[in-house]
C-alpha cells in the first residue's frame, strides 16, 4: 500500500473522528437530554404502571367472575393447588406447572452458571405464557386454570383441562431424547358447541426474562436479541442497543428470545400471525439483560380433528447444535436455527459458515485447550493468506527502492503550481518500471474479509464459554487483571489485558508499517503517521470490554504480522529487487516501442486522467488571464 492510498486511509479516519468529535453534545445539551429521556421515562413507566394495574383489575374481575358464575365453562378450574412435573433427558431437564399448563423452568445439565451449578435457562418467576381460546358466550386465558396430569413419564407428559360442558382441552408435552426440543401440542376434545362456527386461530401472550449469565453484563446484552424468521423473508432481530417493539405484517415461524450463548424459541409447525413483538433494556445490576413479549394467533382447529403443533428449544447457541434441531423440526432444515449464531454480513458469514467453523471444529476435536485452537487457527489463516501478504509488502518495497527518482522528481518540481505535473511524471515514472501504486492496496483488501469474519465468530463461539487460558478465566469475557469497582467514562471498571496486548501490537505493526514506507523529512507525512499510530491506542477503548478470546484474537494475529513483516524486510535485497526494476523497465521500452504505445492498462488510464485534469486547469487559468 502506497503512501497515497494510506494518506487517504488516514485522512477518513480523521474526518469521521473529528465529525463525531465536532457533533458531540456539550455537557449542558447532555444534561437537557438526559433530563428529557429521564422525564419520558417516568413518564412512559408511570403510563406502564397504570396500564399494568387496569389489566391486572380486569382479571381479577373476570377470575371473580368465572368463581361465581356456575354457567362458565371453567367454573371450578380457577380454585386448586399447583403441581410441578419434571421431564427429563440427557441434556435437559424441565419443569411444567398445572396452573396454565406451561413451562416454568428449564435447566441445562451440560452446562454450568457462574456459582458452577447446572445453568438454569429461567425459572418461575421470569416467565409466562398465556394460551387464549375465544367461545361464542366466554372467553379461555389457561394461565389462571388448573389443569389435571395425565400420562406422565420421564419424558412425556399430558394435561387436561375438562370443562363444564364434557369437552377439554389438552396440551401434551414430550421432550425428544439427546436434544433440546420440546414437542407441544394442543387439542381440543368435545369443544365443538364451545367455539363460533367461524373459529379458525388461538392467540399466545408470552412474556419472558433474559437472564444474565455471563460475566460482562454490555457485552453480554450486545449479542442479546428478540430474534424471529419471518415466511420468505429469512431471519431478523429488533434492536439489541435500544427498547424496541414491532408488530409484523408477514407471518413467522418462529420466535426466539435470545441470549449471547443460549435461546428459548417457539417454533409453530404452521405460523404465527399477527404478532406483536417487544424488547427493552434492562439495568446493569439487575441480574437480567432484556424483557421480551410476543403476542400473536397461530391456526386452531376446534373440532379437535388437527391437533396445534409447537416445538422449543431451550438449549445453546451452538451452531452445529442448531443445525441437528433443524432436522428434528417440524419443518426440517428450512427451520434455519443456525442463524442464531450470527456470522456476520452475507460474505463473513459464508466464510465462517464453510471455513472458520469446519476449522475450528477440526482443531477442536484434538482435545487441545481454546487458546492453543485459537492460535492454530491464527496461524493457518495468516499460513493462508501470506501470498496476497508477501505480494502487498513487495508493491511496498518496490516503491521504496524507487523513492530516490521519486525525489529526484520532487526536487524538479519544487512548487506547489507543478504539483500536477509532478503527479503525472511520478504516475509515468512507476508506468516505466511496470509498479502499480495499487499494487499494496489490493493485497490486503483481500485479506480484509478473512480477519473480519473472525470478529464476528469468536464472540458468538460458545466453546470458548468458561475455558481458561493463562491469566484469562474465561475466553468468553473480558480479562480484567485491574479491576477498580467505578464506572470511568471510555474504559469502565477494569482493564483487560490481552486487549493491552492487543493494542501494543497494533501500535508496533504501525510503526513497522511506516518505517517501510521511508517518508525523508516530508512533514506532511510525518504528521500522518502519528496519526495512524494513534488509532491502536483508541482500541484500548473500544475492545476493553470485548471478549478476551477476540483480543488475544487479534493480538496473535499483530504479534505475527510483526515477525512477518521483519523477516521479508530482512530478506528482502532492496539492491537486487532494484537491478530486476531496471530490467523490467528495459523489457517494457522495448515492447512499447515494439507495438508503438506509450503504456497500457490502469497506469495508462491514471496517466490520461491526469493529463485531462491538467488541460483544463491550463485552460481555466488561460481564461482567468483574460
Amino acid at each position: 500500500m502506497d503512501k497515497n492510498t494510506l494518506t487517504g486511509f488516514v485522512l477518513i479516519g480523521a474526518v469521521l473522528i473529528g465529525f463525531s468529535l465536532w457533533n458531540k453534545p456539550s455537557e449542558q445539551q447532555l444534561a437537557q437530554q438526559r433530563h428529557y429521556n429521564d422525564s419520558i421515562a417516568q413518564l412512559q413507566h408511570r403510563n406502564d404502571s397504570i396500564n399494568a394495574i387496569l389489566r391486572q383489575q380486569e382479571q381479577e374481575r373476570s377470575l371473580q367472575a368465572l368463581q361465581t358464575d356456575s354457567t362458565s365453562a371453567v367454573f371450578g378450574l380457577t380454585q386448586g393447588e399447583t403441581q410441578y412435573l419434571t421431564l427429563h433427558n440427557e441434556l435437559l431437564s424441565v419443569k411444567l406447572s398445572t396452573k396454565g399448563a406451561h413451562i416454568v423452568e428449564a435447566t441445562l445439565t451440560d452446562y454450568k452458571d457462574q456459582q458452577g451449578e447446572p445453568l438454569t435457562l429461567f425459572s418461575e418467576e421470569e416467565t409466562t405464557l398465556n394460551l387464549l381460546f375465544d367461545g361464542k358466550n366466554e372467553n379461555l386465558r389457561t394461565k389462571d386454570l388448573y389443569f389435571t396430569p395425565t400420562n406422565v413419564s420421564d419424558t412425556k407428559l399430558t394435561m387436561s383441562l375438562q370443562t363444564n360442558m364434557s369437552g377439554r382441552i389438552e396440551v401434551s408435552y414430550e421432550l425428544l431424547p439427546q436434544s433440546y426440543l420440546l414437542n407441544m401440542s394442543i387439542r381440543a376434545v368435545g369443544m365443538e358447541n364451545f367455539f363460533p362456527a367461524n373459529t379458525k386461530a388461538m392467540s399466545f401472550d408470552w412474556k419472558q426474562q433474559a437472564r444474565q449469565h455471563e460475566k460482562g453484563f454490555d457485552f453480554e446484552q450486545r449479542y442479546t436479541s428478540l430474534t424471529y424468521m419471518e415466511t420468505g423473508e429469512g431471519t431478523d432481530y429488533l434492536s439489541e442497543g435500544r427498547d424496541k417493539q414491532a408488530q409484523m405484517e408477514n407471518p413467522l415461524e418462529w420466535i426466539a428470545y435470545k441470549g449471547q450463548f443460549f435461546s428459548t424459541v417457539l417454533i409453530s409447525e404452521q405460523t404465527l400471525d399477527a404478532a406483536y413483538l417487544q424488547s427493552k433494556l434492562q439495568e446493569k445490576g439487575s441480574g437480567y439483560l432484556k424483557s421480551y413479549e410476543s403476542e400473536f394467533s397461530t391456526p386452531f382447529d376446534p373440532t379437535g380433528q388437527q391437533p396445534s403443533r409447537f416445538q422449543w428449544f431451550l438449549g445453546p447457541n451452538h451452531f452445529g447444535t442448531l443445525k441437528d434441531a433443524n432436522k428434528l423440526s417440524f419443518r426440517g432444515s428450512d427451520t434455519d436455527l443456525q442463524d442464531l449464531v450470527y456470522l456476520g454480513w452475507p460474505i463473513l458469514n459464508w466464510i465462517n459458515r464453510w471455513f472458520t467453523i469446519p476449522l475450528f471444529d477440526w482443531l477442536k476435536h484434538w482435545g487441545l485447550s481454546m487458546g492453543i485452537v485459537l492460535l492454530l487457527m491464527t496461524l493457518i489463516v495468516k499460513l493462508l493468506v501470506f501470498p496476497a501478504t508477501y505480494k502487498s509488502y513487495l508493491a511496498s518495497a518496490k516503491m521504496r527502492v524507487l523513492k530516490p527518482y521519486v525525489d529526484e522528481l520532487a526536487k524538479k518540481y519544487p512548487n506547489a503550481d507543478d504539483a500536477m505535473k509532478k503527479q503525472q511524471e511520478t504516475m509515468q515514472l512507476y508506468g516505466q518500471y511496470g509498479v502499480s501504486p495499487m499494487g499494496g492496496c489490493l493485497p490486503m483488501l483481500i485479506q480484509m474479509p478473512v480477519f473480519m469474519a473472525l470478529f464476528f465468530f469468536v464472540p458468538n463461539a460458545i466453546e470458548l464459554r468458561q475455558q481458561p487460558f493463562l491469566w484469562a478465566p474465561d475466553l468468553s469475557a473480558y480479562d480484567d487483571i485491574i479491576s477498580w469497582g467505578t464506572n470511568i467514562w471510555l474504559i469502565g471498571d477494569h482493564l483487560s489485558l490481552f486487549c493491552l496486548l492487543f493494542c501494543v501490537s497494533s501500535l508496533l505493526n504501525s510503526w513497522f508499517t511506516m518505517k517501510q514506507q521511508d517518508t525523508g523529512a516530508n512533514p506532511q507525512m510525518k504528521s500522518m503517521q502519528y496519526m495512524t499510530m494513534l488509532m491502536p491506542v483508541m482500541f484500548i477503548f473500544i475492545f476493553n470490554n470485548y471478549s478476551s478470546g477476540l483480543n488475544y484474537y487479534y493480538f496473535i494475529s499483530g504479534f505475527i504480522s510483526i515477525l512477518t513483516m521483519i523477516v521479508l524486510r530482512k530478506t528482502t535485497n532492496e539492491a537486487a529487487l532494484l537491478a530486476k526494476l531496471e530490467a523490467n523497465k528495459k523489457k517494457i521500452a522495448a515492447q512499447r516501442s515494439t507495438r508503438g504505445t506509450a503504456q497500457g492498462g490502469m497506469m495508462a488510464k491514471l496517466a490520461a486522467l491526469q493529463q485531462e485534469q491538467e488541460r483544463i486547469r491550463a485552460e481555466r487559468e488561460k481564461r482567468n488571464r483574460h
